[in-house]
């Protein structure tokens, strides 16, 4: 039997579409716009790193980065975000949501300014340092995952709650789309300012020493959006459900509330002592009650994202390999360093702004009509299909007439990736658990998802390189191809699929309903599984 829920968090369950609803999404949107231009910029510079550090007199190819620094300077922000979602997701359950928030900006700031420093001039300083701070910065960026999610998703009313938990995520499209922005503009300038020779002209002269603060300056631009919202982060109260559930101060969460709402709340002390007695308000993560409610859940985010990463960063961080090797980015050596930021910034832009920001917004529009479980099981349907269909006839798509029709499809796959399972991964979790346990659950299932990041960003490196040993990149052994690369990519979001089935549809539903914490104590309860399934039975 349910118990009557609080009166301070029905009334956020039922508040209509309110300014302050904006104010939130935008202030932990900008943390993922933060998050988004940190983590994807570096694929804009990385040739440009080859070039300037790893020169090789008389090659007849630009300098690339060493197998093993390519990986590291790729894939370090990853292993930092997915220890930053571990910890900032269980000290957000801790400490509160608030107060950890400023912690993570913070950091990213500093991060991502120092990420544009170096100790020394030398390769490998150079690399040491900008590792260092990556690694660190993606810690910070970890954090930013499970607090936006759950402040998002505690502020917000029942009815539009999906809506506004991807708004926020639907961020990280215009955080891609910056990214892309800054790297022309500042590209442009140099190139302009200190124009120079192809590399096959002048292999000294095309690389100019200035084009040393274009990756400097793109890296570092990334504190300027999370500096101007540091102020606002501060402002915002601790939400009303870790008040009332977790710190169990119904006084407080009704004083705060009232202010945002502007609606006098009664302060429920004796309902909140109540419901601290509660078993379902007392179990933890790793006891039997969470198993049996929860666990499937869990097995069910955890795993989804874990596929959707694979494949969405190996498409993101080297989309620009897959353009060069269809031909749409010019070869290197007939391209100056700053020529071939500035071409690789205009592809991934154009796919960033066709394909991805639209994507994101699709889902913000339909995600509380179609709901989470239809969106996220037509996204991965799709991304199999399109990716399938890149990777059969791949010989097909390599001809000069056929290119665009590549990118075409290969756009689609970004389009179905956040018009599906890249913001529904986000959202669910932070809605399906309980409160004392939301912002730690939704860490665990954003972390898995950074190991498959992890996964896509060290293996597509090696696996995408050619089967002949004469055709492949300097330092890197044969691989599977990238028309064999991108079939096991099509296999896993079809994994993807499959594992959606064990996720359930929050949609019009509270999150205590959610997650029982308003549910009163009884025998027959404690053995009953959860009865939120996807779908029916």
């Amino acid at each position: 039997m349910a118990g009557e829920q609080l009166q301070v968090l029905s009334a956020l369950d039922l508040a209509k579409t309110q300014w302050y609803h904006f104010t939130a999404i935008v202030i932990a949107g900008m943390g993922f716009f933060t998050d988004a231009y940190d983590l994807f910029s570096i694929s804009l510079v990385t040739k440009l790193l080859g070039r300037i550090y790893y020169h090789v007199d008389g090659a007849p190819k630009p300098g690339t980065l060493p197998p093993r620094v390519s990986a590291a300077v790729n894939g370090v922000a990853l292993c930092g975000t997915l220890a930053g979602q571990l910890f900032f997701g269980w000290l957000g359950d801790k400490m509160g949501r608030k107060t950890v928030y400023g912690i993570t900006l913070i950091l990213m700031v500093v991060c991502s300014l120092a990420s544009g420093l170096s100790f020394g001039d030398e390769p490998k300083a150079v690399m040491a340092t900008l590792c260092f701070f990556r690694f660190w910065l993606g810690f910070g960026i970890g954090g930013d995952y499970p607090l936006s999610a759950t402040i998002m998703s505690e502020y917000a009313n029942k009815k539009t709650r999906g809506a506004f938990i991807a708004a926020v995520f639907a961020m990280q499209g215009f955080g891609i789309l910056a990214g892309g922005i800054v790297s022309l503009i500042v590209s442009a300038a140099f190139n302009h300012r200190f124009e120079a020779p192809s590399y096959q002209d002048d292999p000294v002269g095309s690389t100019v020493k200035q084009a040393d603060y274009i990756w400097r300056i793109i890296l570092m631009f990334g504190a300027v959006p999370a500096a101007m919202t540091y102020y606002w982060r501060m402002k915002m109260p601790e939400t009303a459900r870790y008040t009332a559930l977790v710190a169990r101060d119904a006084k407080k969460a009704a004083t705060d509330m009232s202010k945002v709402l502007q609606v006098e709340i009664e302060a429920e002390e004796t309902k909140v002592e109540k419901l601290a007695m509660e078993s379902a308000n007392s179990f933890g993560l790793f006891s039997r009650n969470f198993a049996r409610r929860h666990g499937l859940h869990l097995l069910g985010t955890t795993t989804t994202w874990f596929l959707l990463d694979i494949a969405f960063y190996s498409q993101n961080l080297f989309q620009k390999d897959i353009f060069s090797a269809i031909g749409w980015i010019p070869k290197a050596e007939t391209m100056s360093a700053t020529q071939e930021v500035y071409r690789i910034s205009r592809a991934q832009t154009l796919i960033a702004l066709c394909s991805t920001v639209p994507g994101y917004w699709f889902t913000v529009a339909f995600i509380d009509y179609m709901g989470r479980f239809a969106i996220q099981l037509m996204g991965f349907f799709f991304m199999t299909v399109f990716m399938f269909a890149l990777a059969i006839p791949y010989h097909h798509w390599t001809l000069r007439p056929n290119r665009i029709g590549f990118v075409v499809m290969y756009s689609f796959t970004f389009f179905f990736a956040n018009f599906g399972p890249n913001a529904t991964t986000f959202v669910v979790p932070a809605e399906i658990f309980p409160a004392r346990l939301r912002s730690t659950c939704h860490g665990i299932s954003a972390a898995a998802g950074k190991a498959g990041a992890i996964i896509g960003a060290f293996g597509f490196l090696y696996a995408a390189q050619s089967q002949k040993k004469s055709e492949t990149e300097a330092g890197y052994p044969p691989g599977i191809g990238i028309k064999n690369s991108l079939i096991v990519l099509g296999v896993i979001n079809f994994l993807g699929m499959l594992f959606t089935f064990l996720v359930p549809e929050p949609k019009g539903k509270s999150l205590e309903e959610l997650s029982g914490e308003t549910e009163e104590n009884s025998p027959e309860l404690d053995m009953q599984p959860p009865t939120n399934r996807t779908v029916p039975v």
